[in-house]
């Protein structure tokens, strides 16, 4: 009888064990650095930083000019912390800042960042398309995470 117990109490201690490293490995894989993009509440781009970079390339024109966009940056570090210092920075195809938009420190689990797609448009002063890209920056993020690439056209659609 006394096997039996030490068997029930062995076997109960490796079935706590398996899930105490299954719960580990399922919470080292949810967090991470993340964002979404969306173009007036549609979702167009959702990227984790611990996966392979898949850029997303959204284009805009004349015919955009009312949209916006939203960007929801998701900090691993910020758990349980503000993320401080927040900014979208658009650059052009040379990588030199064009404009710089900053944003209350996040209040919230899911802080929005709007971006009115006019002002992206209010940079493009050539003719033709013109190359930018998008990219996040904030306190405890060392490093500016490029979000989403734009091609902007003074044309209409």
């Amino acid at each position: 009888m006394k096997k039996s117990s030490v068997k029930q109490s062995i076997a109960k201690a490796i079935a706590f064990f398996a899930l105490f490293l299954g719960a580990f490995n399922f919470a080292a894989r949810a967090g991470g650095d993340g964002f979404e993009v969306y173009l007036n509440n549609k979702l167009i781009a959702k990227q984790y930083l611990t996966q392979p970079l898949d850029l997303k390339t959204l284009a805009l024109d004349k015919a955009n000019i009312n949209d916006q966009i939203t960007i929801y940056f998701t900090q691993c570090n910020a758990i349980g912390k503000i993320a401080k210092g927040r900014s979208i920075v658009v650059k052009d195809e040379k990588g030199r800042m064009l404009k710089e938009w900053k944003f209350d420190d996040a209040k919230d689990a899911k802080p929005g960042m709007v971006i009115q797609v006019k002002e992206l448009l209010q940079l493009e002063n050539s003719p033709g398309e013109k190359s930018l890209s998008l990219f996040y920056r904030a306190e405890g993020h060392p490093d500016a995470q490029i979000i989403t690439s734009l091609k902007i056209s003074g044309k209409s659609a």
